[in-house]
């Protein structure tokens, strides 16, 4: 019986460099690719810290590679932070991070525990520019008070100097508050928002100094 002889098959020569020369452009591009840097930081939604230290925070204070540096990783750095809630991180193109901040804000200091509280009723014993509650709050007001102050505008929370709980007969959600332009404001829970118009009522009293009534009604009364 005769032999069946194999046939080797023959690489042809131009296969092989096709295939080599692919390789050579995958890996070139490959390197290039982790060597693109991140150069364009947008941060949004700050205010207690600063854009630059938002970029330290983040770990990108040195601009590192694009694909060596994952948005879940940017977003775990800053959220072990006391003072940052959540964060968001979106990378529009390689080289460009946009990350969005919502701040856990200081509200007030509470005086009777001798600390400054955040808008997610954590205890911390940092200084910040906010108003001083000056006096006892019973806990089934407490947080009804904290929730209602996190509502108001932080630009009008900061230009409160003092807050004192001053319950009366008819409302037992009845505080006072000390302005750090000297005028003196009555609110309760349901109405504390009101205390974003404050700007805009004031200046109907030509500067003039007095109590603004914006717990029954709303109405100032002017002192001397």
């Amino acid at each position: 019986m005769a032999r069946k002889v194999k046939k080797k098959r023959k690489l042809k020569v131009k296969n092989v460099m096709f295939v080599f020369i692919i390789l050579i452009v995958f890996f070139l591009g490959l390197a290039f690719l982790t060597d693109v840097r991140i150069n364009n930081i947008i941060i949004k939604g700050n205010s207690l810290y600063s854009d630059w230290e938002i970029i330290e925070k983040a770990g990108l204070s040195d601009y590192p590679s694009s694909l060596k540096t994952l948005s879940l990783s940017i977003e775990k750095r800053l959220e072990k932070d006391n003072y940052i809630k959540s964060v968001k991180v979106q990378r529009p193109s390689l080289t460009k991070v946009v990350i969005k901040v919502e701040e856990n804000l200081p509200l007030f200091y509470y005086l009777p525990a001798n600390k400054t509280i955040l808008s997610d009723k954590t205890e911390v014993n940092d200084d910040f520019p906010v108003p001083t509650v000056i006096n006892y709050v019973p806990d089934s007001i407490y947080s009804k008070f904290l929730k209602a102050i996190s509502s108001v505008n932080y630009d009008i929370v900061k230009r409160i100097s003092e807050i004192r709980y001053d319950p009366n007969e008819v409302d037992d959600g009845r505080f006072f508050l000390t302005m750090n332009d000297g005028n003196q404001v009555y609110l309760t829970l349901n109405e504390f928002t009101k205390i974003d118009n404050y700007l805009d009522i004031i200046k109907e009293f030509d500067n003039k100094k007095g109590i603004l009534y914006l717990d029954a009604g709303e109405y100032f009364e002017v002192k001397g």
